[in-house]
C-alpha cells in the first residue's frame, strides 16, 4: 500500500487506528446465550419454584461482596466463568417466585409474561414511535382499550404504560394541573397560585413525591389553599383497604376536581364479577394507576396509567415535538406513535407482557387468579383467629393479612405499654431467623402506636394451602422462644 495515506491505506485493511471495521464487532455468542439459558431455567425457574428451595440464601453485605467479586477489571472472563457468575446472582438472590414469599405486592412466577420479557429483551426496541416498534406499539393500543373497557369507561379512553405505579400517579398530578392551569407548561409556577391535593393518610408515599417532584411541596398534599386533585386509594399498600370511590366522585364532581384512583394494588379487582364492587364508581374518575405485575403476576415491570379522557390532554401536557422522532410527514399514521405522551424518550414495551399473558389465559383465568387469592387470603384469616398466639389488626378488606404473633411468654400480658413494647421486638427477631434459615419470607412493621406486626400478601396460585399452614407453624417455631 506503498504511496497511500495513512487513512486510505487503514481503511483498506480494514483497520482505523487499531481498531477493526470490517466484519461484526459483537459476536451474538448463541452458544454463550444457549448455555445461560440452561442455567435461567434450572436455577431461576425450576429451583426458585421448587418449595423444597430456600426462599433467599441469605448474606451480610461484606460476605456477599467476598463471595460475588464486585470489581470491574481490564481483561474480561471466559465463558465459564461468567456463567458461574450468572449461577452466583441467582442463587443469593431472594427468590420471589418461590411458594412462600410473600413480602411484598408481587410474587410467583408467570410462565406467558416471562417468556415476552425474555422477547422484550432479545428484540430491544423503544416503545416511541411505530415505526421503531409496529407490533408493540399496537399491542400497548389492544391492552390500553381492554383495560379501558374493564374500567368502564364506555367513550374510551386514553393510557400508556411506564416504569411502576409511582410514576403512574405522577402522570396523573401532571395532568390534574394541566387541566387546572394549562399555561404553566411554559410559564412555570411563578404566578401561579398555591394548588393542594387531597389524600387518605393511607395513600402511597409516591403522591407526597410526586408533590415533591412537580414543586408543589409535600406540606400541600393533605391540605392547603386551592385543591385541584382528588387521589383516591383502591387497596392501599399495608391494609388493602379502598376508599369509597363512589362517594368521593359526586364531590369531585361537584367542585371540579380532578379524581384520579391509584388502584395500582387493587385494580385486579376489576377483573372479578364477586370482587369488582370494591371500586364501585370508578367509571366516573378522570384517571386510573394499575400495576398488572402485582395480583395479576405480569413480569416486572408493568404498570398502566389510564385516563378517561379522549381529546389527546396526555400528549398536550408532556409533548415536546421532537423533530428527529415525531415528524408529521411520514409515510404512515403518526397517531401511532405514541412516545410524545410520554415524560421520557425511551420506554420499554412492558404492555406485550400483560398482552401475551391475557391471550394465553383470557378474562376468565384472570377472574379466576384474583379470586383464588382473595379465598385463599380468607382461608389464612380464619386459621390466624383460629391459633393462640395469632392476632389479626383488623378483618382484612382484599389479599394483605396483618396479624401479630405474641410468645408464650407475653400472653399473660394485659393490654398496655408493657406488652405493646416487648411484642414490638417480636416480629424484627423472627423475619431475622426466617430470612437466616431461608424457610419463608413476610414483611413487618409497625402503624401510628401499634407495635411491630407482619403484613402477609397472598398471590401466586403457586402458593397451596399447606403453604399457608406452614407460615404460621413456621412462625411459631421461630418465635415461641422470646
Amino acid at each position: 500500500f506503498s504511496g497511500e495515506t495513512s487513512y486510505e491505506g487503514s481503511v483498506k485493511s480494514g483497520k482505523d487506528g487499531g481498531v477493526f471495521l470490517n466484519g461484526a464487532t459483537v459476536d451474538p455468542v448463541e452458544g454463550f446465550i444457549r448455555q445461560a439459558m440452561e442455567v435461567i431455567l434450572d436455577e431461576a425457574v425450576r429451583k426458585a419454584t421448587d418449595v423444597n428451595e430456600k426462599v433467599c440464601e441469605w448474606r451480610s453485605p461484606e460476605q456477599l461482596k467476598e463471595l460475588l467479586d464486585l470489581e470491574l477489571k481490564d481483561e474480561g472472563e471466559s465463558e465459564s466463568k461468567i456463567l458461574q457468575r450468572c449461577r452466583e446472582a441467582i442463587r443469593y438472590s431472594v427468590k420471589t417466585s418461590h411458594p412462600r414469599f410473600f413480602n411484598q405486592l408481587f410474587a410467583g412466577l408467570e410462565p406467558y409474561s416471562t417468556v415476552a420479557s425474555f422477547i422484550i429483551e432479545s428484540i430491544k426496541t423503544s416503545l416511541y414511535t411505530y415505526e421503531v416498534a409496529p407490533v408493540f406499539t399496537l399491542m400497548e393500543n389492544a391492552v390500553l382499550r381492554k383495560m379501558i373497557e374493564t374500567i368502564g369507561w364506555e367513550e374510551g379512553g386514553d393510557g400508556i404504560f411506564n416504569p411502576g405505579g409511582s410514576m403512574s400517579n405522577m402522570y396523573a398530578m401532571n395532568l390534574a394541573r394541566y387541566r387546572y392551569c394549562p399555561d404553566w407548561k411554559e410559564v412555570g409556577l411563578y404566578s401561579a397560585p398555591r394548588l393542594v391535593v387531597f389524600t387518605s393518610q393511607e395513600s402511597h408515599y409516591s403522591i407526597s413525591k410526586a408533590a415533591a417532584l412537580m414543586g408543589l411541596g409535600t406540606k400541600n398534599v393533605y391540605m392547603g389553599a386551592v385543591p385541584f386533585m382528588v387521589n383516591a386509594t383502591a387497596g392501599t399498600t399495608v391494609f388493602g383497604a379502598f376508599d369509597p370511590i363512589e362517594e368521593i366522585a359526586s364531590v369531585c364532581e361537584k367542585h371540579n376536581l380532578w379524581l384520579h384512583v391509584d388502584a395500582c394494588w387493587g385494580g385486579a379487582a376489576l377483573m372479578s364479577k364477586k370482587h369488582k364492587h370494591l371500586l364501585k364508581g370508578i367509571h366516573r374518575v378522570h384517571s386510573v394507576s394499575w400495576n398488572p405485575h402485582k395480583m395479576l403476576m405480569a413480569s416486572l415491570q408493568c404498570s398502566a396509567f389510564l385516563v378517561r379522557d379522549k381529546t389527546s390532554l396526555l400528549q398536550r401536557c408532556h409533548s415536546a415535538r421532537a423533530s428527529y422522532l415525531f415528524q408529521q410527514d411520514k409515510f404512515y399514521d403518526v397517531s401511532y406513535d405514541t412516545g410524545d405522551k410520554s415524560v421520557q424518550c425511551s420506554r420499554k414495551p412492558d404492555a406485550f407482557k400483560l398482552w401475551l399473558m391475557w391471550k394465553a389465559l383470557g378474562s376468565r383465568e384472570l377472574e379466576q387468579r384474583v379470586d383464588r387469592a382473595l379465598a385463599m387470603a380468607r382461608y389464612l384469616t380464619q386459621e390466624i383467629k383460629k391459633r393462640d398466639g395469632f392476632q389479626l389488626l383488623m378483618e382484612p378488606e382484599f389479599a394483605n393479612m396483618c396479624f401479630w404473633y405474641i410468645p408464650p411468654s407475653l400472653r399473660k400480658l394485659p393490654e398496655g405499654p408493657e406488652l405493646w413494647t416487648k411484642l414490638h421486638a417480636v416480629a424484627p427477631v423472627i423475619k431475622e431467623r426466617m430470612m437466616k434459615t431461608g424457610s419463608m419470607m413476610i414483611g413487618y412493621q409497625t402503624h401510628g402506636d401499634k407495635p411491630n406486626f407482619f403484613r402477609m400478601v397472598v398471590i401466586s396460585p403457586q402458593v397451596s394451602r399447606q403453604d399457608l399452614d406452614f407460615v404460621l407453624e413456621e412462625i411459631h417455631h421461630l418465635g415461641q422462644d422470646l
